[in-house]
């Protein structure tokens, strides 16, 4: 059994949550308070971070290496184009998310909203709140750029980097973060995402002490 210490809120564990799904992966979920820093959870990864997989005898953390790893071993379906400069731009879209939106964005509102809580680091900054929800608006515009130009994120077929893309998303829409007026071609894109089959169980997700937004798993919203 394939499985997968993650956090319900995470985006690197949800990237990795919809990797395997759409590769019709089965795996046991297992709810990591990785703030809390287990002897045995950092056995498995000394840096003390999610996502953490089990897979093939192996113990493999880091999302980016995670990824890479089931595209390697599992290739169907593919989620990286085979034409090297197409491979690059899933790769640099990926890296947007995962490091650019990441700090300007979902670390200064999922997280002072949310993990601080959890964590019990005390209440939200609001000046890194004010800061993410000025942030948020520029990717936005940014991705709507994008999809006017491209049928995915990336390229004319879906790929990792939609999927990073939705899993910051659908975390700050979990808290209803996400202006969905602002763009219809992005609001257009998520939707597609939100319907796959690898989608169900992002939206089933709850975290206890917070509700999801009322929309949050409504395919029509």
């Amino acid at each position: 059994m394939i499985q997968l210490h993650h956090f319900a809120l995470s985006p690197f564990c949800r990237k990795v949550r919809l990797v395997l799904a759409e590769k019709k992966l089965e795996v046991d979920l297992i709810e990591e308070r990785y703030w809390e820093r287990h002897p045995e959870f950092l056995r498995r990864n000394a840096a003390g971070q999610v996502p953490v997989l089990r897979i093939d005898g192996l113990t493999l953390s880091d999302s980016a290496a995670i990824c890479e790893y089931l595209e390697e071993t599992v290739p169907r379906p593919a989620l990286l184009p085979e034409d090297a400069p197409a491979r690059a731009e899933v790769r640099r879209l990926t890296g947007w998310f995962d490091d650019k939106f990441h700090a300007e964005v979902t670390s200064k509102l999922v997280y002072e909203r949310i993990n601080k809580k959890l964590t019990r680091q005390g209440y939200p900054d609001g000046a890194n709140v004010k800061a993410g929800v000025k942030a948020v608006k520029f990717h936005l515009d940014y991705m709507g750029w994008l999809l006017d130009q491209r049928r995915w994120l990336a390229g004319d077929a879906l790929s990792l980097a939609d999927f990073a893309a939705a899993a910051h998303l659908s975390c700050l829409d979990y808290i209803s973060d996400v202006d969905w007026d602002r763009n219809a071609g992005v609001r257009d894109w998520y939707a597609k995402i939100k319907s796959r089959p690898a989608f169900r169980s992002i939206l089933a997700d709850v975290v206890p002490g917070f509700r999801p937004a009322a929309h949050y798993a409504d395919l029509d919203f």
